[in-house]
């Protein structure tokens, strides 16, 4: 049975053709919306209590410039391509080998699921004063009811960053001018000296790695882009304008109430209300976008079309694991999915390029190995250089798992090459 018979417009096992395509608006709004994510706030909260503002802009620039560029190249080939990164994952890992990245990037976006739907059923039931006994009940009304767009697909994306992006936008600017104004002005906010120490270099990778798991699925809607230029400019405004403004939203509130936690800083500002309104469209446009992803690689790893139905089940599974406490996990899981996951960008991306030629053959025609083991391997060595860099462990991943793909590449030519040279009769 064809997707389109399904009634399902968002291709989740194949390729999206040219009459599915997206304009620059459609795109950047979506992606724009998915950035703007509370724990991104955290992060910057996090950072700006331990740097001045001109250190912690050079952090944000770089970590985000670098985040970015990563989403921008995803994109690109996701444009080109017309699939998303578990698709991909096929060609570079196999078509049974393609089930450890659906599993990897299906669990980091039903855990960001658990923790958003966790910390919007504390927060409200602490700025409301609502009786603790309504925190579970409301976890399970959230952890479905965020679903719901997800469920409706790219259309019901897109629907709800349109009104939401803009609404936020104006609450963040309101927010930003009460906190030069409590604080006596710019140069009040210059002069304030860090409460904390952070080298740059973590600072880069809290930055970087925040939002990389994101960066490394959001070609599930670059692969709607009309063309090329669509797909990076999409991903510049969403990782680098978008990521960034959380980022330093954060952080400015962080220097001025010595306060990490955004929604501290609103109640703070008199802002309760907002806060509240704030935390459920910032938690919204990302947690429908991450449920969409879970079951992007739900579907993959399922080989099913029924991405409604894995949609359901994801939200059900990420309700469960806030009820059990995600919320408490939050700096772990950071840092895990610093070196987990950017590995895997850095193996499609080679493997695109260099192992393909810039060129995928059609998905459904390909006769694809049941395990790519240059894939596999070099994903592992990435991986566990990211996990013991003392640098910044995001970028090292994405690096050194794409040369390692590279290097094994060449390796396994050059061994078929000789076998078959071997094989040949001798006259």
């Amino acid at each position: 049975m064809t997707q389109a018979r399904q009634g399902d417009s968002d291709f989740p096992l194949s390729e999206v053709p040219a009459s599915a395509r997206k304009g620059l608006f459609s795109t950047s709004i979506m992606l724009f919306g998915f950035t703007f994510f509370t724990a991104t706030m955290f992060a910057g909260g996090r950072i700006g209590m331990a740097f001045d503002f001109t250190t912690l802009l050079w952090a944000a620039v770089i970590g985000n410039l670098l985040l970015g560029a990563y989403a921008a190249v995803l994109g690109l080939i996701a444009c080109r391509s017309g699939l998303n990164s578990v698709l991909m994952g096929r060609f570079c890992f196999g078509e049974m080998g393609s089930k450890l990245s659906d599993i990897l990037l299906g669990f980091t976006q039903v855990g960001w699921y658990a923790w958003g739907t966790a910390t919007i059923a504390l927060v409200l039931v602490k700025i409301l004063g609502l009786p603790e006994g309504l925190t579970i009940p409301l976890m399970v009304l959230f952890g479905f009811g965020f679903c719901v767009t997800a469920f409706v697909g790219y259309k019901g994306l897109d629907l709800l960053s349109r009104f939401a992006v803009p609404a936020m936008l104006a609450l963040l600017v309101c927010s930003l001018w009460i906190a030069t104004r409590d604080v006596g002005g710019l140069d009040a906010l210059m002069a304030i000296e860090p409460s904390e120490s952070m080298t740059l270099s973590v600072a880069i990778t809290m930055v970087f790695g925040t939002f990389v798991s994101g960066a490394t699925q959001a070609t599930n809607w670059t692969r709607f882009a009309k063309n090329g230029r669509v797909a990076v400019l999409a991903s510049l405004i969403g990782f680098f304008i978008g990521n960034g403004l959380m980022i330093i939203a954060g952080a400015y509130g962080a220097i001025v109430y010595q306060q990490p936690d955004v929604v501290e800083v609103l109640v703070l500002q008199g802002l309760s209300m907002a806060a509240v309104v704030m935390l459920f469209l910032n938690l919204w446009t990302t947690q429908d976008n991450t449920i969409y992803n879970f079951a992007a690689a739900g579907c993959n790893l399922l080989r099913t079309g029924r991405r409604r139905l894995v949609t359901l089940g994801g939200a059900a599974i990420g309700t469960l694991l806030a009820i059990g406490g995600m919320s408490d996990m939050l700096i772990p899981f950071l840092i895990l999915l610093g070196s987990i996951i950017p590995p895997i960008g850095g193996v499609i991306m080679a493997d695109y390029f260099y192992g393909h030629r810039g060129r995928y053959p059609a998905l459904a025609d390909s006769q694809l190995p049941t395990f790519n083991w240059v894939g596999l391997a070099a994903y592992f060595i990435g991986a566990l250089c990211a996990y013991l860099s003392p640098w910044i462990a995001p970028i090292v991943g994405i690096l050194v798992g794409a040369l390692a793909y590279v290097l094994l590449f060449e390796a396994q030519r050059a061994l078929l090459g000789r076998n078959a040279a071997l094989a040949e009769p001798r006259a």
